[in-house]
Formats: C-alpha cells, sequence, structure tokens
C-alpha cells in the first residue's frame, strides 16, 4: 500500500466585498475579516455591513473584533 502526500492546507480565505483597499474575507471555518484599506474605506466597509451583513462578527488584521 502506497501512501501519497498531501500537503498541509493553508485556508487564505476567499474576497466578499472590496471598499477602495479594504477587503472582506471570508474563511472556511466562518470567520471573517477586515482587512486593508484607509481609514476611509474601512468606514465605508463597516457603514456597508450594518445594512447587508449585520449578523456577521468581523475582525481585523490586527486580531481585534469590531
Amino acid at each position: 500500500m502506497t501512501l501519497k502526500f498531501c500537503p498541509p492546507f493553508k485556508d487564505q480565505g476567499e474576497v466578499v466585498a472590496s471598499w477602495g483597499e479594504a477587503q472582506l474575507i471570508r474563511y472556511l471555518d466562518g470567520k471573517t475579516e477586515l482587512r486593508g484599506g484607509s481609514v476611509q474605506d474601512r468606514a465605508e466597509a463597516r457603514e456597508w455591513m450594518s445594512l447587508f451583513r449585520h449578523e456577521a462578527v468581523v475582525g481585523d488584521e490586527r486580531g481585534r473584533r469590531g
């Protein structure tokens, strides 16, 4: 019996939406993250999320929730 080597899988996420340079990333485990962008881009993203993804808990790249 031969075993084939499978490299470890790394979940890099999927871009759900973007505002300027800010990106909303969704991972396979259901977590979401807001990554990059200026202060204005992130403000627009949070406004959009408050209207359309109000049930989501979104972290940022620094690991904070907000």
